[in-house]
Order: structure tokens, then C-alpha cells, then sequence
């Protein structure tokens, strides 16, 4: 089994490891995040809780390309684009 408050997560930008951490690192526990968003919205599966960032964060631009890691989980992998106005 998984510990929400206990996983490693890192972050790459054009394949270079620019971030390193984990969920025990985080000033609240992942289930405390979870139980409060609930009290206020409905989650539903798929959904994304944006909960800040460790050091090592960087600039994006168009053309780069982001992985995010879960031991565990699995990799979400994202291209940059430029919004075109």
C-alpha cells in the first residue's frame, strides 16, 4: 500500500531532474488537503490538487518538456506551448 504522506516526487524539465522530494515534506499531510477540498467542492477521479512546490522550481517556455514522478503512481508528461493570442 501507498502513504499519501510519504511519497517521492520528482519533477524534470527537458529530462533534467530539477526537483527531488516528497509528501513528508509538506507543511500539511496530503489527507488533511484532501478531507478539507472535500468539505467545499466535490472531487472527482482525474482531478488535480495544485499543493506548491519544493525548491528547484523554474522558469518554463514554450517548447519544453515537463515529467512529474510518483514512485508508485505513475509519470504525468506535459509539453509547454505558447498561447497564441
Amino acid at each position: 500500500d501507498l502513504n499519501p504522506n510519504n511519497l517521492q516526487i520528482k519533477l524534470y524539465k527537458n529530462g533534467q531532474l530539477m526537483q527531488n522530494s516528497s509528501t513528508s515534506n509538506m507543511i500539511f499531510k496530503v489527507d488533511e488537503i484532501v478531507s478539507f477540498i472535500s468539505k467545499i467542492m466535490t472531487l472527482f477521479p482525474g482531478d488535480i490538487i495544485a499543493t506548491g512546490t519544493p525548491l528547484g522550481v523554474g522558469q518554463l517556455e514554450a517548447g519544453d518538456k515537463v515529467e512529474v514522478e510518483i514512485k508508485g503512481i505513475g509519470i504525468l508528461r506535459n509539453a509547454v506551448f505558447l498561447e497564441k493570442e
